[in-house]
C-alpha cells in the first residue's frame, strides 16, 4: 500500500545508487528525483536515475520547483550526496517538512566555516586559515610551524588534499588548486589551510530525528604513505560500539551534530582522536559513502538506510530505539588496493591469492582490464576493493594486512603509456 512520497535530492553516482529508493519502497513510499541544477557536475554525468516516479530538474525558478514538488505532497526531502545538501535544506525548509534549515547550510558545505562553527560551540577544532593570498599563507605557516593540510573549501573524496611541511610547499599546493574546478565542477576561488591532526581516524555514520541522534556504525581507518600522499586510506574496519575510545569519539560527534544544526536525517563524520582529544576533520549532512551502509548491514543487520527511513516515516519507532547500541555479528573491513602504476591495465595478478584469504568475501572492481589505471592518490582513484568478513575480528585484521602485503607494482600488469 502506498503511504506517501519522498523527494531524493541529487543522488550520488559513487557507490550503490538507488539504495534509499529501495529502502523507502520497502516501507511503502515512492521517491521523486530532484536535481538541484539544470546541468549536473561532470562527476554526475554518468548517473541514470532509476526507480523514481517523477523527475524534477531545478532551472533556477524556486517557485516553479516548489510547485512541481508540492504535487507529490512529500513527507520528507532527503539529500543523497554532498552536492545536494544545501538544496535539500532549502526545499525542506520551504515545504515545512522536517529540516536542518538553511541557517547553517553554508557551514555544512564550506570546510572553513564548518570548523569555525564547531569551535564557536566550544568544541576542539583545527587551527586554520581561509587562504586567498600566497604571502599570507606562507606567513601563517611559518608562525604555526610543523605540517599543515591544504584543501578545497567544498570538495569530496579527499580530492585536492595536500600535506605540506614547508611554507614553500604550502604556497605551491595553494597555487595548484586556486582557479581550478573541484569535484562538483565549482571553481576554487579560495582554499583552507589547517593544522595537521595526529591521531587515529574514525568514520562515523549517524541518523537523527528532532535532534536525537543514533550511532549506526563507526569505522577505524587505516592509512599508509604512498604515491606522495601522507595519509592515504588503505582500509576501513567496522568497530563494535564499546570501549572508552569509541565512547569519547561518539560523544564528541553528537556535540558536533548539535553545533552544525543537524537535527534530522543521516550524517557522516570524519574525526581524529588526537592526544588532546577528538577533533573534527569534516562532517556531511548525508549518507556515508564507500558502501558503508551495505557493509554495516552485513555486519550488524542494520544500517543508515533503515534508520533514515524510520527517522522520516516512523519517528515514534526511531525515537523509541535511538539509544540502542548496534551489535557486531560479523566483523567487516574494506581493503582498497593502492595502485603505484598508471597506463592501460591488462590484468590484475594475484587475484587468486586474495580469494584464498580466510575472511575473503568479494571484490569491487573500479578499473576493469583494458581500462585506464591511475596512481592512487585519493578516494576516487582506487582500482579495486577487497571485501573481508569474519566472525573473529583478528582474522579480518590479519587478512587486511595481508592484502597490503600482496598489493604493489607486481600486482598490476600494465601497458605503460
Amino acid at each position: 500500500m502506498l503511504k506517501g512520497r519522498v523527494a531524493i535530492v541529487d543522488p550520488s553516482p559513487v557507490g550503490p545508487t538507488g539504495n534509499l529508493v529501495s529502502e523507502f519502497g520497502k516501507a511503502g513510499y515512492e521517491c521523486v528525483y530532484v536535481q538541484s541544477t539544470p546541468v549536473r557536475p561532470k562527476m554526475y554525468e554518468s548517473l541514470v536515475p532509476t526507480g523514481f516516479v517523477d523527475e524534477i530538474v531545478h532551472d533556477g525558478d524556486l517557485d516553479r520547483t516548489m510547485g512541481l514538488l508540492a504535487r507529490h505532497e512529500p513527507v520528507a526531502v532527503v539529500p543523497d550526496s554532498e552536492f545536494g545538501v544545501p538544496f535539500a535544506d532549502l526545499l525542506s525548509e520551504r515545504a515545512g517538512l522536517p529540516t536542518n534549515g538553511t541557517g547553517l547550510s553554508a557551514a555544512r558545505r564550506d570546510k572553513y566555516l564548518m570548523i569555525e562553527t564547531v569551535k564557536a560551540a566550544g568544541l576542539r577544532g583545527a587551527r586554520q586559515l581561509l587562504v586567498t593570498d600566497a604571502d599570507e599563507l606562507a606567513s601563517w605557516h611559518r608562525e604555526l610551524g610543523g605540517r599543515i593540510v591544504i584543501k578545497p573549501l567544498s570538495s569530496a573524496g579527499s580530492q585536492g588534499v595536500h600535506y605540506c611541511d614547508t611554507p614553500e610547499r604550502a604556497v605551491e599546493a595553494y597555487r595548484s588548486l586556486i582557479g581550478t574546478e573541484n569535484i562538483f565542477s565549482m571553481r576554487n576561488d579560495a582554499v583552507v589551510a589547517q593544522e595537521y591532526l595526529v591521531g587515529t581516524e574514525y568514520s562515523v555514520n549517524t541518523v537523527s530525528r528532532d535532534g536525537r541522534h543514533h550511532l549506526c556504525d563507526i569505522w577505524k581507518a587505516t592509512q599508509i604513505t604512498a604515491n606522495g600522499v601522507l595519509d592515504l586510506c588503505d582500509g576501513l574496519v567496522l568497530l563494535p560500539h564499546e570501549g572508552e575510545r569509541v565512547e569519547t569519539v561518539v560523544a564528541y560527534c553528537e556535540r558536533v551534530l548539535d553545533a552544525m544544526g543537524i537535527r534530522h536525517g543521516p550524517a557522516h563524520l570524519d574525526v581524529k582522536l588526537t592526544p588532546s582529544g577528538p577533533c573534527l576533520i569534516e562532517v556531511g549532512a548525508r549518507m556515508g559513502g564507500g558502501w558503508t551502509d551495505h557493509y554495516a548491514r552485513m555486519g550488524t543487520g542494520e544500517s543508515q538506510l533503515n534508520w533514515t527511513v524510520d527517522a522520516y516515516t516512523a519517528p515514534e519507532r526511531f525515537l523509541a530505539r535511538h539509544q540502542e547500541r548496534y551489535r557486531v555479528g560479523e566483523f567487516i573491513a574494506g581493503a582498497p588496493l593502492i595502485s603505484p602504476v598508471e597506463g592501460t591495465l591488462r590484468a590484475y595478478r594475484g587475484l587468486e591469492e586474495l580469494k584464498r584469504l580466510e575472511s575473503y568475501h568479494g571484490l569491487r572492481t573500479f578499473v576493469q582490464p583494458g581500462g585506464r589505471i591511475e596512481r592512487t592518490v585519493d578516494d576516487l582513484t582506487y582500482p579495486l576493493l577487497v571485501e573481508l568478513r569474519h566472525e573473529v575480528q583478528d582474522v579480518v585484521l590479519r587478512d587486511l594486512a595481508t592484502v597490503r602485503y600482496l598489493d604493489g607494482e607486481c600486482f598490476y600488469d600494465v601497458e605503460q603509456p
